[in-house]
């Protein structure tokens, strides 16, 4: 039996401290931030949490920090005083259906859905307003949120209330954003299950605020990926130096280590060819490299039935170093330019 020494885990006792944070990471991940020595509980936003309202702006901790946060935050937890009704005149297969649609000021909905969903929804996609500098309206005033809706959907008149579009010469152009975002994200996510994830679009202008807001809302451990989805082909006629071609879905989960994602199941019409070892579909052979950055991987491949050469394209490389490669040619997983469809041009892969 091998002697315990006072380094081992086995002759300490659990930490408690550590168990004790890391619940109140799992409960509500914006209480946990970095303080001068390590990990800090930030006593105001407990305060927040459970309602005290006499905490007072004081100075904010490392993170993701805008004048507003703190209404933005109690704007969540104030309860909605409205309510869902049903309309069965206006709908399609009332009896029967499984499918749900929902129409109102979304932050008012994502409060009255806490009572019957929260916990219970595995998947969250939201597509909020581009904060374009344009048409995005915001309201002066947190409180009254449910007068606020109707004016702002011609219900009711004005009321005295201020709105304002949130152009990008406002010195608060991140902040009306944020302030607008932030009781949203944290209703979202109160509604998702262990395993739930939520995804939202956005674009350049405040991918880096939305990253920040969600790692202060579902803890910076719960990231699950920020993808690049490509939109439209970039045509250069912005005034601006470069045109993007793309935008961002930033996903969170509510906790990562009980999330599963799973691809789509492989179809036989996926692989319309086939040889004498499997079916198959045909991929590039080259990467989006250039022969200065792998210059081993530019040389000519030999057609080894016709004797013909082929050279990737320029600003590309092969897929294989030489040696790979004629081991892939020699196992024949190297499809040569008769193609008997006669779409290629250059040698594909065999996948």
């Amino acid at each position: 039996m091998q002697k315990l020494t006072s380094t081992d885990p086995e002759s300490r006792s659990a930490d408690l401290v550590a168990d004790n944070i890391a619940r109140l990471r799992a409960l509500f991940p914006e209480l946990i931030s970095e303080g001068p020595n390590g990990i800090a509980i930030q006593m105001d936003v407990l305060k927040a949490l459970v309602g005290d309202r006499t905490v007072t702006d004081a100075e904010e901790k490392y993170g993701l920090n805008w004048h507003g946060k703190r209404l933005a935050r109690q704007l969540a937890l104030t309860p909605s005083t409205g309510t869902l009704r049903p309309y069965p005149e206006e709908s399609v297969d009332w009896d029967n259906t499984r499918n749900l649609m929902i129409e109102g000021d979304n932050l008012e909905v994502l409060k009255l859905l806490q009572k019957s969903y929260a916990g219970k929804v595995k998947l969250i996609y939201i597509d909020p307003p581009y904060n374009t500098g344009k048409d995005f309206v915001y309201p002066d005033n947190f409180q009254d949120n449910i007068r606020n809706y109707l004016e702002l959907t011609g219900q009711t008149g004005e009321g005295g209330r201020k709105l304002s579009s949130n152009t990008e010469a406002s010195g608060r152009f991140h902040t009306d954003w944020l302030n607008m975002m932030y009781p949203r994200i944290k209703l979202a996510r109160n509604l998702l299950r262990d395993d739930g994830v939520i995804f939202i679009s956005i674009d350049d202008a405040e991918v880096n605020n939305l990253r920040k807001l969600c790692d202060d809302v579902f803890g910076e451990d719960n990231v699950l990926a920020i993808f690049v989805r490509r939109r439209r082909m970039a045509t250069g006629m912005r005034e601006t130096p470069v045109s993007p071609d793309h935008e961002y879905v930033v996903s969170f989960a509510k906790s990562l280590p009980e999330v599963g994602l799973y691809g789509f199941a492989r179809r036989e019409s996926d692989f319309p060819f086939e040889d004498n070892r499997s079916r198959f579909r045909s991929t590039d052979l080259t990467v989006g490299m250039t022969k200065e950055m792998r210059p081993n991987q530019f040389y000519a491949i030999r057609n080894p039935r016709t004797g013909s050469e082929y050279w990737p394209p320029e600003e590309r490389v092969w897929r294989f170093e030489p040696t790979t490669m004629q081991t892939h040619l020699g196992e024949n997983i190297i499809w040569p330019d008769e193609n008997p469809s006669g779409r290629m041009s250059r040698p594909r892969f065999k996948t």
